[in-house]
């Protein structure tokens, strides 16, 4: 495991903690180095940018967003950073977290963010889809992904 930080996950509150904890689990299985910070784009705006702009400093390569309701963290991460952001929608607000989903979903042109599932197979998927990006130029990564999905083959 890399000791530099590669992954940086946000999500805008603690009660994001048991959708979001299925991303944390998968990221260490595949040996990616990460941490998790509760920060909300709407109650502490100067805080998220200045973590973004501090993570980037310590080797993350990734970010990783979930948010429920109006779900603007991923988007407010995205304007930050010129790295890769995945969005994770939590269900919180409308029925099945459709809110959060479209909120993410439909960013504007030149700001994307990666979506991914509603819920704990999105935060799970999320975790593999950055793992993706990072086995560009990591290959033990790449070895661990390889190997994940042949263990789905058994």
């Amino acid at each position: 495991m890399s000791e530099k930080l590669q992954v940086a996950v946000i999500m805008g509150s603690e009660s994001d903690r048991e959708t979001m904890n299925p991303c944390l689990d998968q990221l260490g299985k595949l040996g990616i180095k990460a941490e998790l910070k509760v920060s909300s784009a709407h109650r502490m705006p100067e805080q998220t940018r200045d973590y973004i702009r501090a993570a980037e400093e310590r080797g993350a390569k990734v970010f990783i967003a979930g948010a429920g309701m109006s779900a603007a963290l991923p988007g407010f991460v995205a304007s930050a950073t010129i790295l890769p952001v995945i969005g994770v929608p939590i269900p919180s607000g409308m029925p099945d977290g459709m809110d959060a989903l479209l909120s993410i979903v439909q960013m504007p042109p030149g700001i994307p963010v990666a979506t991914v599932a509603v819920g704990k197979a999105g935060a799970k998927n999320a975790a593999i889809l950055a793992a993706e990006i990072l086995a560009i130029e990591d290959a033990a990564i790449g070895a661990a992904l390889r190997e994940l999905r042949d263990s789905w083959k058994k």
